[in-house]
This record gives C-alpha cells, sequence and structure tokens, in this order.
C-alpha cells in the first residue's frame, strides 16, 4: 500500500484555524529572527540579549519600528538583513509569501489555504486569492523599486553610491511595509525639507497602508478608462479613500495649528506644510519623522495617539482598528442620531454582521490598550504620587498606542522602558499585528451555536 506523503504545512492547515495558523506563523518568524539576532553577526558590539532581540525582531515582523536598539549603528548589515528581510515578510504577511511559493510551484491553494489568504490580506469579495496574490507580488515588487530608485537619487548627493544604493533599497521597503525603521539616529529629521524623499517616502507609506484589494480595484479602474469603459470603484475603496484623505489632511491641519508656534516655529511656509503632512501621514502606523516627538506639543501628541489608534486600512502592511472599521462606527454613530435602524455608506446598506464587527473590534482594541496602559504605568512608574511621574502618563500611552497600531513613532522612551515593560510591548506589537479579534479566534475554543434564547427584558440605559 502506498501512502502518500503530506507536508507539516499541510497538516497544520486541516487541523488549525486559519487565524490560528496565521499567528503562529508570525510568531514563528520572530523567534527565528530573535535568534539570528543574538548571534555575534547580527551586532556591532556585544550580542544583543533574548529580550533586545525578541522586541526587534517582533518590532520587524509586525513592522512597527519601536527600536531599543540603533538600527544603523548597533546592528551590523547582517542584522539589518535580518530586519529588513521580517519587515518584509510581515508587512506583506507570512502565509501570502508561502501561497506565492505554492503558485510557482504549480500547487495551486486549497480551499482553506484561500481562507488563509482570505484571513491574512482582508479579501473576501470579488477577487480570488489566486490574482489577488500574485497582484500582492507584482505591486510589491514595482512599487518598491520605483521608490528605491527616486529615494537613491536623494541619498546618492552625500553618499557613496552602493551605500546610498542600500540605504534606498531599505528606506523604499521599510516605507512601504510601514515599518518605520531607519538607519538613521533621528530618522529623516534632516531632511524636513526634502520635497523629493518627503513625497517619495509619504507616497510609499499610502500605498502600503490603503491595502492591496484597493490597489487592484485602482488599478482595474485605470484599466476601464483606458479602454473607454465606466471605472467603477468598490465600497471598501470608496470608504477607504475618503477617510484616508480626511484623516491625512485633518491630521495635518491639527499638526500645523498646534505646532506653528512650537517645533514649526522659524521654519518657511512650504517646510510647515511639508513637515506637518508628513507626520500625518506617518503616523497612519509608519513610523518615520521630521519632527522630535520629544518636543512635541501635548495637544499634538494625543492628536497623534487619535490617528495611531485609527491606522491604515484593512488587508494593508499597517495597524490600528483600520479605517473601515472607524467609517462605520461613525456611520454607525450619524445613522442612530438621525434615528434610522441600519447604517448606510455611500448609498448602500451595511450588513449587521460587519457593523457588530467594527463595534467589536473598537472595544477589544480600546479594552486591550486600556489594560497595556494600566500595565506599563505599574512597571515604569509604580506606586508614587503624580507629581513625581514628571508627565510620563502621556509618554506612556504614547508608547502603548504606537506598540498596538504598530506604527513605531515614539518620545524617545522606548530605549528606557524596563524589561518587563519591553515584553510587555513585544506582546502589544504582536496583537496589533495579528489583530484583537484574529488572536481571540486563534486561542479561543469551538463553541457550539446556542439552540435557546432568554426571555427578552428591556434595559434603560443612556
Amino acid at each position: 500500500m502506498r501512502l502518500s506523503s503530506v507536508s507539516p504545512a499541510a497538516v497544520l492547515e486541516r487541523i488549525l484555524h486559519p487565524a490560528q495558523v496565521l499567528a503562529l506563523s508570525f510568531g514563528a518568524a520572530i523567534l527565528v529572527g530573535a535568534g539570528l539576532l543574538m548571534t555575534p553577526w547580527a551586532s556591532t558590539g556585544a550580542p544583543l540579549g533574548f529580550v533586545d532581540a525578541l522586541f526587534t525582531a517582533t518590532s520587524a515582523t509586525c513592522v512597527t519600528g519601536l527600536v531599543v536598539v540603533d538600527t544603523g549603528t548597533a546592528l551590523t548589515r547582517f542584522g539589518q538583513g535580518v530586519v529588513l528581510t521580517l519587515i518584509q515578510l510581515g508587512g506583506l504577511g507570512i502565509m501570502t509569501y508561502s501561497s506565492v511559493f505554492l503558485l510557482l510551484a504549480g500547487r495551486g491553494l486549497s480551499f482553506r489555504g484561500e481562507a488563509l489568504v482570505e484571513e491574512t490580506l482582508g479579501q473576501k469579495h470579488r477577487t480570488s486569492p489566486h490574482r489577488l496574490v500574485r497582484d500582492v507580488f507584482r505591486f510589491t515588487l514595482i512599487i518598491e523599486a520605483v521608490g528605491a530608485a527616486v529615494l537613491y537619487t536623494v541619498f546618492a548627493r552625500s553618499q557613496p553610491w552602493d551605500e546610498a544604493l542600500y540605504s534606498a533599497v531599505f528606506h523604499s521597503v521599510s516605507a512601504f511595509c510601514n515599518a518605520g525603521f531607519s538607519l538613521y539616529a533621528t530618522s529623516f529629521t534632516a531632511y524636513r525639507g526634502d520635497w523629493v524623499l518627503n513625497l517619495t517616502i509619504m507616497a510609499l507609506i499610502t500605498l502600503g497602508g490603503l491595502g492591496f484589494l484597493v490597489l487592484e480595484d485602482l488599478a482595474d479602474a485605470w484599466k476601464d478608462r483606458r479602454a473607454g469603459r465606466p471605472a467603477r470603484l468598490g465600497l471598501h475603496t470608496k470608504v477607504v479613500l475618503a477617510t484616508s484623505a480626511i484623516l491625512t489632511f485633518g491630521g495635518a491641519a491639527g499638526v500645523w495649528f498646534f505646532e506653528a508656534p512650537n517645533t514649526l516655529a522659524g521654519l518657511p511656509w512650504q517646510d510647515q506644510v511639508l513637515a506637518s503632512l508628513f507626520q500625518s501621514v506617518t503616523a497612519r502606523t509608519a513610523g518615520f519623522n521630521t519632527l522630535d516627538y520629544g518636543a512635541l506639543t501635548n495637544t499634538t501628541l494625543f492628536l497623534t495617539i487619535l490617528l495611531m489608534f485609527v491606522g491604515a486600512s484593512p488587508g494593508s502592511c499597517g495597524g490600528g482598528i483600520k479605517t473601515t472599521t472607524f467609517a462605520v462606527v461613525v456611520g454607525l454613530f450619524r445613522d442612530r442620531l438621525r434615528a434610522r435602524e441600519r447604517v448606510s455608506l455611500y448609498r448602500r446598506t451595511l450588513p449587521e454582521a460587519t457593523v457588530a464587527r467594527a463595534v467589536s473590534l473598537l472595544m477589544a482594541s480600546f479594552t486591550f490598550v486600556t489594560l497595556v496602559v494600566f500595565a506599563l504605568l505599574i512597571t515604569e512608574i509604580g506606586p508614587v504620587p503624580h507629581q513625581s511621574g514628571g508627565g510620563r502618563f502621556l509618554e506612556i500611552f504614547f508608547e502603548a498606542v504606537s506598540a498596538f497600531g504598530t506604527v513605531g513613532l515614539s518620545t524617545g522612551i522606548t530605549s528606557s522602558v524596563s524589561t518587563a515593560g519591553r515584553l510587555l510591548l513585544t506582546f502589544t506589537m504582536f496583537v496589533g499585528r495579528v489583530g484583537p479579534l484574529t488572536l481571540a479566534i486563534a486561542v479561543g475554543r469551538k463553541r457550539e451555536p446556542g439552540r435557546f434564547l432568554y426571555a427578552e427584558e428591556n434595559l434603560m440605559v443612556g
């Protein structure tokens, strides 16, 4: 009797839920990356300890950008290569790469494999997972290559060609994947007035944060327009584009208003506009900066916290609760004020399951971030009077949301966080990347649906 060989991946795919496979894949990549970063070849000085290596690997795989060691000086080219590889893997999703390799091998995707791609990319509608995976790979290579080519022209002005090329590739991948890792200790503050670099980085961040389904929808609309056919965008694309535009330009206006008398004072008006727009874009899970976040006003930091919490869009390289979740909750609030029972966007009524999922995701995320902030206050400040805290509550709040939203922005306290705090932030980055509900599904038990309902009784609220 002949026994057919079955790969371990296929066995896991049959046993585990796609969400569980996704979480395990990210966890495995983090552990492998941490092991590589602990080797002597990864550091310019003493090898990284387990906690620092785990933190760095998690930050890279979860495309966050928070660092406890300087990437450009503390890590060798090998260590930086490990970080860059983890960024690329994490940005696109471990399972996306696996699916690409399966397609190249001619094996195709199983039914559960398709579900896994949908879990990774958030794609559940028109496009087949087969086509979406191919487009993900194609879009990524094209966008990152174009971004690297443009950035090379900027870095080549002051660096040898090989260093300029390396820096261009590194920052192009980091920007498109919304990672925020930089080879420069002060990120892009030295390029605050460089329009080419700023616009390129912002374009890469935006494209990486829109989601691959939106990019594909835009590409199809462009093809239809060139062929003389009416170009139509799906509801998902419309909501993502509109919400992203409102948050980006609204955030930029807020940064300029609050920072004009502070960090923007003395700069030419065009540099003020550019810096304000850059901070608003980068707060949407990217993590680069051209202003010193340790010197920003409290109002700007709180505004950034709100932008980081919302984050990017579904199926993208970014984190946060996502723009569509925010749009659905705002739509729910608006329609309840109008005494409407169902939520509608762009003259389309949303399924009640979608609205419930958005509200659940918002509440789960808010609860999780609240618990993280409580825990960090215990580990980093302890039982001291609030006057002795020195204003660290806002800094800790900022750090927690940055980790959850996989943003990577910091007021400068990351390297001084305790060991317990670093482990907590590591877990927060992992949850923020995989997703609160996805992680809950991955670790939760399957339950049989209820066979009865309790008697109904009203409850006064408000």
